[in-house]
């Protein structure tokens, strides 16, 4: 809680006395508007990861086994936990850094280094440094193309709100399915699956960690063009 509240005070000095503007800009005021963008990135990502779990337990054959008890009071732990940890993130990333970038460097190059940032701090969280070089670049890979969709979103926004909602219905939806620190697997366990071999492997797998992120792409394109709750930004660079 305290590395939250260094950031938001960080963000507010880096706009006040660089852009000379006030931490509105970040859209992070929960006005009914925002809200409504916020839920509709939480809903939208859980029916999504809800759907690539189908998915894979399809193509995989996979075997759950739920839980005989659902401890109720670790996963409200658990979404407090990856709403905290979702916001830090999302305002370390796509917070004030970003939109000081945008505004000095131009859109589309403050974006991309967003998501190469992004990429590349998930090394380090994943504690990757003593991996080989190809999980490395995969982790890179994945995690920068949702990290440059976020950043997208937020941009196109004007509001962490929106991407908010996806970071956090993507973190806490999965923590149900997947074992993961400090929570996972809260309501099912893997029994088992069918393991793939060589480009079916490879195939599987770029798809796992990229078509969530490419179908978010879509989503928001659609988002902004079809309905009023997300207002574009007329300023583009």
């Amino acid at each position: 809680m305290l590395g939250l509240l260094i950031i938001i005070v960080i963000s507010w000095a880096l706009l006040r006395f660089i852009e000379k503007k006030n931490s509105d800009v970040l859209g992070i005021i929960p006005y009914p508007n925002r809200l409504l963008q916020f839920f509709i990135g939480l809903v939208f990502m859980v029916l999504l990861c809800l759907l690539m779990v189908a998915a894979e337990t399809y193509i995989l054959d996979v075997e759950w086994k739920q839980k005989e008890t659902v401890d109720y009071s670790l996963i409200f732990q658990s979404f407090i936990y990856h709403i905290r940890s979702a916001l830090t993130e999302d305002l370390v990333f796509r917070g004030a850094i970003l939109y000081v970038l945008i505004q000095r460097i131009g859109s589309k190059k403050a974006i991309l280094l967003s998501a190469l940032c992004f990429g590349v701090y998930h090394v380090f969280s994943y504690g990757m440094m003593g991996e080989r070089l190809i999980p490395i670049i995969y982790v890179i890979l994945v995690t920068g193309f949702t990290g440059y969709v976020w950043a997208y979103t937020f941009y196109k926004t004007n509001s962490v709100m929106l991407g908010l909602g996806f970071h956090l219905g993507y973190n806490f939806l999965m923590t149900f399915f997947y074992e993961s620190y400090p929570y996972g697997g809260l309501i099912f366990t893997e029994v088992s699956k069918t393991s793939l071999q060589d480009w079916n492997w490879i195939f599987f797998n770029l798809s796992k960690g990229l078509l969530p992120s490419i179908i978010t792409l879509v989503f928001v394109n659609y988002l902004i063009k079809s309905t009023a709750v997300i207002k574009s930004n007329s300023n583009q660079s």
